[in-house]
């Protein structure tokens, strides 16, 4: 087969001919991978074929070894191991050979290629020779050849865990690394690469940065690097020191005071890319102090194993300032575009993690900027003074801000109706935003909004809703966390006079021509939902009369035949929007029994207008649709029992729904909810589900989040429909039982163990619900087997010493439920348990009310069974 031809051809303009070469690539793979690959690194690696062919050969090449999906990449990693060894090698020695060839486009492949291999096989002791191959290439090649090489272990360094790469091997990838960052290195591409790959050896720099020599020396080199006269090098090596800073905290001290000098020098001078990182710098610091004061609090002890060096606290008198200036050099156009990013935005955010890191110590610095510039006549500089008050409103107290807020609360709701300018109009209506989401609210003790000025308020915002779609969506932000403000007040909400005026000028709001822009419709519809949920119980009525409002919007959107694709997709996120909100309004009305009550005479309306949604076949809208569902299971109770014939294939289909995991995740929780609704009502049903939710519990293929919340749903079936599990206990038990197994003894970073403690709270609630729901059957002897494993497993996570509280009371609980369903059954296993006595008395002295709670009633149930 002529490769280059059809590399070609897969890439003409012509589509039948595109597809044709598709299909031959496609077979070729499928009848004879080692050949396929051979003559895609054979293609890359041959200077005389054409850029093009040689470019798509590597690509196809690098993503015959990786997927994003964890299945997909699994299984191209097995395929990849099990080729011939001999290919193997070929395919290796051609991607190496391309290194040096004259192609840039070529070596850059090649560079991923090598990478994805070595991502492969290192970890499996494989290619041992390949990085000691790399560094002799560095030393003794043409320019080209050594930056293609520093490109490849500046990858390398990515694809591959820390733990695979010996000390020594690291030490000499740094040295390289170090010395192609030189500023006595005379090519740039060189130098360039070379700051690239430090980027990705930072992780791997653990030993070096704790020795002093070692870790100036790289110091150096990286700050030397920041004066380089080119500015993808400067930018590279401020990307660097954003990456020491985030990594290596707690060993700057020593360079903090240069830094802050090539920083200063950076943002003030620079051009913006170079700029943007010197300011992400500080963001990051930041970041690491905030982290350490919420984690140890604000009075540290000497022996804390992380100090915090107040780095931003000592800065600020020169910090401050330099971020004030940032704030002027607003781009025209920053708030139509949505994925903006600039100089002025960077240095507002920072200005507010500053403020977050060093709280009441900000305020003297920016208070003269604001009072200086909020009434000049260049709009730049009010909206600036507005966008640093509006940042530095979270951190401080609400006793050193609120006297400020005061003095400014009349001036800005003046600026949002008359100001001429868009922009200040915006970053104003964003501030107000912010002061009601800090600064008002049971949890706040004094308030910036009273009786009287909330009508102000209102009308403000309301009025600015009609302004450009940029400033409403910003209004509406604002008025959803005024109603939030008002959740926990009861009939006393000054809102509620309003209500109606709100909800229709929202409404208004979703049907603008132009609310498709900003996000300004999916700004309305979760303003319009936050002041639903937050109403009052006086203003049910009205809330009432907007289910059949809501419905009918729903119903127009299923009218909509024969639309483009992009049409489709709008139509499918109006949908989204409106279930979402059909959603809350039935949660607030089936929350109190009169409503309640009436709201059941739209029930089937509701459910028919969801089941067309479903009809639809769209994933976001089936997330809202079956969320909405949910709401109605927990209202209708036992006669939701008339929707399942129709609803259960859409059930099912949402839990075979694998590719949009969150969809699946949404369905398994829906169906907890029909579970609780139904109780012995879902029996006919449960063959299906049961036998599904394993099914997907043994699948590679389903994102591991979704694991957890099935092993719960398992706990709901079992107590909805007690002793009839029997029938389905053995399989769930050994799921359970090997999940559990995983669940303990897992070392490693912080998401890991969340994750795992998600699990072990999935797999302990399963066990809860199945023990409840047998409690009172005459089966429940069936549950003995199973008891000592359980025992072990609770065993087995008190003394990991890693569990969350949610697990902790999780737990406790089932020790209870143990021995309340089991009684002397399980009273001698739960004495000869090892650690049940000392994991009770932990939970007993807890300062947490809900684990102590559960705690004192197991302390009683074993104690039943243990007298028995």
């Amino acid at each position: 087969m002529e490769v280059t031809q059809v590399l070609l051809n897969a890439q003409s303009i012509d589509g039948t001919v595109r597809k044709n070469a598709e299909e031959s690539l496609k077979q070729f793979q499928e009848q004879n991978l080692p050949g396929f690959l051979l003559s895609l690194s054979g293609e890359l690696a041959n200077e005389e074929k054409p850029v093009e062919t040689r470019k798509l050969a590597g690509l196809i090449l690098k993503n015959a070894l990786d997927a994003k999906e964890e299945h997909r990449k699994f299984e191209l990693v097995q395929r990849w191991l099990s080729l011939d060894g001999n290919a193997k090698s070929q395919i290796k020695a051609s991607l190496l050979t391309t290194l040096s060839s004259i192609v840039s486009d070529a070596r850059s492949t090649a560079s991923q290629a090598i990478a994805k291999v070595a991502g492969i096989e290192l970890p499996q002791k494989q290619w041992p020779e390949l990085i000691g191959s790399l560094l002799s290439n560095v030393n003794q090649q043409p320019a080209h050849a050594k930056q293609a090489t520093l490109e490849t272990l500046g990858y390398l360094c990515e694809e591959v865990p820390p733990n695979v790469i010996d000390q020594d091997q690291v030490n000499k990838i740094l040295t390289a690394v170090v010395q192609g960052m030189s500023a006595s290195e005379v090519n740039t591409d060189v130098r360039l690469a070379a700051t690239r790959a430090l980027y990705n050896a930072i992780g791997f720099a653990q030993a070096n940065f704790i020795n002093d020599m070692e870790r100036d020396y790289l110091m150096r080199v990286v700050c030397e690097a920041t004066l380089s006269p080119e500015s993808r090098i400067r930018q590279a090596a401020f990307e660097c020191l954003v990456s020491i800073s985030s990594t290596y905290y707690e060993k700057l001290a020593a360079y903090i005071q240069d830094i802050f000098n090539i920083m200063v020098k950076a943002v003030r001078e620079d051009e913006e890319p170079v700029a943007l990182q010197a300011i992400e710098f500080w963001s990051s610091i930041c970041d690491e102090e905030i982290d350490i004061l919420e984690e140890f609090g604000v009075d540290f002890t000497g022996d804390s194993d992380i100090t915090c060096f107040y780095f931003i606290k000592q800065a600020l008198p020169a910090l401050v300032p330099m971020l004030l200036e940032t704030l002027l050099k607003q781009e025209e156009d920053q708030d139509q575009d949505e994925g903006a990013w600039n100089i002025a935005m960077a240095g507002g955010t920072c200005l507010g993690l500053v403020a977050r890191t060093v709280g009441d110590d900000i305020v003297p610095f920016v208070v003269p900027f604001i009072e200086e510039n909020i009434q000049k006549p260049d709009w730049r500089q009010r909206e600036a003074a507005t966008y640093a008050f509006g940042s530095i409103l979270e951190g401080p107290s609400p006793e050193k801000l609120i006297p400020l807020v005061n003095v400014a609360l009349n001036f800005m709701l003046s600026a949002l109706t008359k100001d001429p300018s868009s922009h200040v109009k915006d970053t104003t209506a964003w501030a107000l935003g912010r002061i009601f989401e800090f600064l008002h609210g049971s949890a706040v003790g004094s308030t910036v909004i009273t009786q009287e000025n909330c009508q102000q308020l209102g009308t403000v915002l309301l009025q600015s809703m009609n302004d450009t779609p940029n400033v409403a969506e910003k209004a509406c932000g604002a008025l959803y966390f005024l109603a939030q403000g008002y959740e926990e007040v009861g009939p006393l909400s000054p809102l509620t006079p309003f209500f109606q005026e709100i909800v229709q000028s929202l409404l208004t709001v979703t049907h603008r021509e132009d609310a498709g822009e900003s996000r300004l419709r999916t700004a309305a519809y979760e303003t319009l939902n936050e002041v639903v949920r937050c109403s009052t119980d006086e203003t049910a009525p009205l809330v009432l009369q907007l289910v059949p409002v809501i419905m009918m919007e729903l119903h127009n959107t299923l009218e909509g035949q024969n639309l483009s694709s992009d049409g489709r997709e709008k139509q499918s996120e109006l949908q989204g929007l409106l279930c979402g909100c059909l959603q809350v309004i039935i949660q607030k009305l089936g929350s109190s029994e009169p409503t309640k009550y009436v709201l059941m005479q739209f029930a089937d309306q509701v459910m028919g207008l969801f089941l067309r949604v479903f009809a639809c076949r769209s994933a976001t809208v089936h997330e809202e649709a079956m969320l909405a569902i949910g709401a109605v299971a927990y209202v209708t109770g036992a006669d939701f029992a008339k929707y399942m014939p129709e609803f259960y294939r859409y059930l099912e289909m949402g839990l075979q729904n694998f590719e949009e995991y969150q969809v699946c995740a949404v369905t398994v929780g829906v169906v907890g909810d029909i579970c609780r609704a139904l109780e012995e009502k879902i029996v006919p049903y449960c063959d299906g589900i049961m036998t599904q939710l394993l099914k997907n519990l043994s699948s590679n293929q389903l994102n591991r989040s979704v694991k957890p919340p099935i092993f719960s749903c398992f706990g709901d079936i079992a107590l909805a429909v007690g002793e009839y599990f029997e029938k389905y206990l053995m399989w769930a038990m050994s799921a359970l039982q090997r999940a559990a197994e995983l669940s303990t003894h897992v070392a490693g970073d912080d998401e890991l163990t969340e994750y795992t403690n998600s699990l072990r709270n999935g797999i302990l609630e399963a066990y809860s619900g199945i023990f409840q729901g047998f409690k009172s059957s005459a089966k429940t002897q069936l549950l003995i087997p199973y008891a000592p494993h359980i025992l072990q497993f609770l065993d087995g996570i008190y003394m990991e010493k890693d569990m969350d509280d949610v697990v902790m009371k999780t737990a406790i609980g089932v020790l209870g439920d143990l021995a309340d369903t089991l009684g002397s059954h399980a009273g001698s296993l739960i004495q000869q348990s090892l650690s049940s006595k000392d994991f009770l008395n932990e939970c007993l002295s807890s300062e947490d009310l809900m684990i102590k709670e559960s705690a004192e009633w197991a302390k009683l149930a074993i104690s039943r069974a243990i007298s028995v």
